[in-house]
């Protein structure tokens, strides 16, 4: 591993590299990965596409605005001016608090011209979350939407500069007085550029760290062979820009394309869909779940405006996938990627998508499956899922490297089956895999099943303890509206699985909930199902448990000042 010499002043984030041996095997197999050693992403992405395709070209629009790529080029210009005038020098860490809007993409790119090193938060966490976040990337800064100011400001010694409010010190008075031209800081191709936090975990968070060149790798793979953007696309989604899937799909691809992107703030899977109609959108990211909701309201016509839609955050049912071809005649791009990788490694699109497989490997990647001691297994069998090519995982100064990392590989945590065309099927997360008297049930099956019923919504399944089966199969439904959650809808949910799938998987306790308790990305929380699942051990055969339909703790807006 030969590093080039860094642009950094501040050297904290090549200090807290991972030692040399534990990181994992980069490879540039596409002539499209071989950058100069001489790189800054966002000179290439925002100057590079002035010069491409001209200044006035549609960039970020969002429901109240709209920018050509000249106006955000002079707004991360002017960012980038008030960072330096404010001490930040190559290599301090920036955090960005905010919404998906303009400033915050033009905040993005103005601590990257500047050098400094990007740490986008999302913007539901709250001080206790954030707090954990500062200790571990030592900003020098916080550049934050004055409405999300109140949370950074209860943590002491942390420069804040908000925007978007009427202050005098506001982050965009303060830039409308500097000049529109900025010399790009000229940083290494291996610099880092942004620590991105891992999410819908417990316990300490760990920091992936991306170099400047990653930022272009993701779009000169999974964007250029799968994703094939246009330069009159517009993009939309639901994933926070702090979200690597948001990142990508929201600013990274469009400006690599010369395409435009439209930001929204908040919004539900029902308001984002009537957006991207009333806006033209023709790029969607976002979750499984979101296209379930749409597909089942009366909006699901809306959807076949659409000439690229993408799916990833977790696994896409068949069904999903299967319900949105009918009723768009596209197909789903379901993909998936990973914080410590950046962004999707395994995809397909058009015609070489298979219904309930999440792909082959994008180009650029390579992708194995082995066993528990790193072995390959055969095609068909099921194992730990490991990647490798021009991105990989770099945990910032964290020991949990070594689990994630083995010889060259990335171990995504995943188990899947590669069959013997080449396609990758998901199984289960490596620890939802459900060990009961013996079998062994991988939990995502069971959810498929659940969501062929009619009156299933959402459903998730985990392991809940048992004291004659070691675990036993417990499922959490959120059932349609309208339908009642009594002890005969578990017995005929309970019988449906028996009918559909080995009776030995079937689900021996069933609950049903209002919602599944998801992080801000949207993401599922797992975690929280087992905690729940582990509160109460069965005896025997696990008597079925239905508990009063409930919500989950949301993470609440910040107030609003006005």
């Amino acid at each position: 591993m030969q590093l080039s010499p860094s642009a950094h002043v501040d050297t904290f984030c090549r200090d807290n590299l991972p030692p040399p041996g534990l990181w994992p095997e980069l490879v540039f197999d596409l002539p499209e990965l071989h950058y100069p050693d001489r790189l800054n992403a966002a000179t290439r992405l925002l100057d590079g596409a002035v010069q491409r395709w001209g200044a006035d070209r549609r960039c970020v629009l969002s429901p109240s605005s709209s920018w050509t790529y000249g106006q955000l080029l002079e707004h991360a210009n002017q960012v980038a001016g008030v960072l330096i005038e404010r001490g930040v020098v190559p290599g301090n860490r920036v955090l960005l608090r905010g919404p998906n809007n303009p400033w915050l993409v033009a905040s993005w790119f103005g601590v990257l011209k500047a050098g400094a090193v990007a740490v986008a938060t999302m913007p539901m966490l709250r001080a206790h979350e954030l707090s954990k976040i500062v200790e571990g990337s030592r900003p020098t800064l916080a550049l934050t939407d004055h409405r999300y100011a109140e949370e950074l400001h209860a943590l002491p010694g942390l420069p804040v500069l908000r925007y978007g409010g009427d202050d005098p010190d506001d982050l965009t008075a303060l830039a409308a007085a500097m000049p529109t031209r900025f010399d790009d800081v000229l940083t290494a191709a291996d610099d880092v550029a942004l620590l991105a936090f891992t999410s819908g975990t417990t316990g300490r968070p760990k920091a992936t760290m991306h170099f400047h060149r990653d930022l272009l790798a993701i779009a000169d793979t999974f964007s250029r062979y799968v994703l094939r953007p246009r330069p009159d696309d517009l993009f939309a989604g639901s994933p926070p820009l702090a979200f690597t899937f948001g990142l990508g799909g929201l600013v990274v691809f469009p400006m690599h394309a010369g395409a435009a992107t439209l930001l929204l703030e908040q919004c539900g899977p029902i308001e984002l869909i009537e957006r991207a109609a009333e806006h033209g959108v023709s790029v969607l990211f976002t979750a499984p779940t979101a296209y379930r909701s749409i597909l089942g309201s009366d909006r699901r016509a809306l959807l076949s405006g659409l000439r690229r839609a993408v799916s990833a955050g977790e696994a896409l049912p068949a069904s999903v996938a299967e319900e949105f071809h009918a009723a768009t005649r596209r197909w789903l791009i379901d993909g998936i990627g990973g914080t410590e990788m950046l962004h999707v490694f395994i995809s397909a699109a058009d015609s070489d998508v298979r219904p309930g497989a999440t792909g082959k490997v994008v180009p650029g990647f390579r992708a194995t499956v082995l066993d528990a001691e790193g072995h390959p297994v055969p095609d068909g069998v099921p194992g730990l899922l490991a990647v490798k090519g021009p991105t990989g995982c770099r945990y910032l100064a964290d020991e949990r490297q070594a689990s994630y990392v083995r010889d060259g590989w990335n171990l995504t945590g995943d188990t899947y089956v590669r069959d013997a065309d080449g396609y990758f099927t998901f199984q289960a997360r490596s620890d939802d895999m459900i060990v009961s008297a013996g079998y062994n049930i991988a939990g995502p099956e069971v959810e498929e099943v659940l969501m062929c019923h009619p009156d299933v919504l959402e459903c998730a399944v985990v392991a809940a303890p048992d004291q004659t089966r070691g675990s036993i199969v417990a499922a959490y439904v959120v059932l349609r509206p309208g339908v009642v959650g009594d002890s005969a809808k578990v017995t005929e949910l309970q019988d449906f699985a028996k009918g559909m799938a080995a009776p030995y998987k079937y689900p021996r306790r069933v609950e049903f909930l209002d919602e599944l308790p998801r992080n801000p990305s949207g993401k599922l929380q797992r975690f929280l199902l087992r905690q729940r699942a582990a509160a109460s051990v069965s005896i025997g055969s696990g008597p079925t448990i239905i508990a009063g339909a409930r919500r989950w703790p949301e993470a609440r807006p910040p107030r609003v000042s006005r």
